[in-house]
């Protein structure tokens, strides 16, 4: 049987300083198929995310001829090319099997956040980093997550987060996204498709504009996101029998059950869950899991707080929340339909993240993380 080699860049070589990467010797790390570790040593690349993979290929085909392997470029629809080498060795099943040494299951993973500029994305895309993951935070906000990532590869000292433009709803960008990551990681191990919006309103005003902005966003934008993106793990994951890749939805209680005066957003989460289960179906035979977490209500984030579109102003416009007058009795509200008597947290969250990727043997799941609100019949 074939087992892999793949070309997956470790940038924990690259220094952070004066707001660029600036690389003085930069260090990749390729387990190959017999378990040796090659370490390939390259000097002399400088500017923002510029490690190219020249110098690294010309050491790599040099390696896998002198180790009887044949090395070769494959093609990924849509996506782009990358190398990888084929060991006719029968031996351990290796090549890719990146796993991790340390306590945290997400510690050296290559993980992608979309919409991970602000909210519960930046939320996680900060507990990833400081897990240990290599994140690339995916935005049509691009200033916004350039500017984390800088602060996070000032805070770390080296680089721990990449920031790339997305915009979910088009094919396209989204192809380009995945091209971009391949070509500075190499792959994904962790994709989070967080990207979402929320219109408020009801049934008998919505307009439709509205209605199908929030569809193309939450639901639409999933679906293209995972075609591209599991187009490539499936290429990763070819020689890797017991490697395993996550594909995690941010879905929502309002997944579960329906919301009030809020049928765009439930609608979409609701669709989620069957293109998450469907998705599990097919996928899993390319070693690829795909779930769902379906989080409480957030009420620190901007979703709930922001002043002008936040839900407590959009709530307390509509009159969702009987008798309420202030942000403060919006508030209040829905907190007081938790049981454990707070909104959701980012680390709450993380947990089932790190839960799903730790699980080999579970898929097509939506884990709630409600506080005790939506309990599962």
């Amino acid at each position: 049987m074939k087992d892999s080699v793949k070309i997956a860049s470790q940038l924990r070589g690259l220094s952070y300083k004066d707001n660029k990467a600036e690389i003085v010797t930069f260090t990749s790390e390729l387990q190959v198929s017999n378990g040796e570790t090659l370490n390939i040593t390259a000097s002399s690349f400088s500017g923002e995310s510029q490690a190219k993979e020249s110098l690294i290929t010309d050491v790599f085909k040099q390696y896998v001829q002198e180790k009887g392997m044949s090395p070769e470029i494959i093609n990924i629809d849509g996506i782009g090319s990358f190398l990888i080498g084929s060991s006719y060795d029968k031996a351990n099943k290796t090549g890719l099997n990146r796993k991790e040494k340390s306590q945290n299951i997400l510690t050296d993973k290559v993980s992608v956040v979309t919409g991970g500029a602000q909210g519960f994305g930046e939320g996680i895309v900060r507990s990833l980093s400081d897990a240990g993951s290599l994140v690339f935070i995916a935005d049509l906000n691009l200033d916004g997550a350039k500017k984390l990532a800088e602060e996070l590869n000032r805070e770390k000292g080296y680089t721990t987060a990449f920031a790339v433009s997305v915009n979910v709803c088009d094919e396209e960008s989204v192809a380009k996204m995945v091209e971009e990551i391949v070509s500075i990681a190499g792959g994904i191990d962790v994709f989070i498709s967080n990207a979402g919006v929320l219109k408020a309103g009801s049934v008998k005003e919505m307009s439709l504009k509205d209605f199908d902005f929030v569809t193309s966003v939450d639901y639409t934008g999933y679906f293209i996101c995972t075609k591209f993106v599991s187009r490539l793990m499936a290429h990763q994951n070819k020689f890797a029998e017991d490697y395993l890749t996550d594909i995690i939805q941010i879905n929502s209680k309002s997944g579960l059950e329906g919301s009030n005066k809020n049928s765009a957003y439930a609608g979409a989460k609701f669709g989620g869950l069957g293109l998450t289960q469907s998705f599990a179906l097919e996928l899993i035979t390319d070693n690829i899991k795909v779930n769902s977490i379906c989080p409480g209500n957030f009420l620190d984030g901007p979703l709930w707080s922001d002043p002008d579109r936040g839900l407590f102003v959009q709530y307390l416009n509509t009159g969702k929340v009987p008798g309420a007058r202030t942000l403060a009795d919006v508030r209040a509200f829905y907190e007081a339909k938790v049981p454990m008597k707070r909104g959701c947290t980012t680390e709450d969250v993380m947990k089932a993240v790190t839960y799903i990727v730790d699980q080999s043997y579970e898929t097509g799941q939506a884990v709630p993380v409600t506080g005790g609100q939506l309990m599962l019949k």
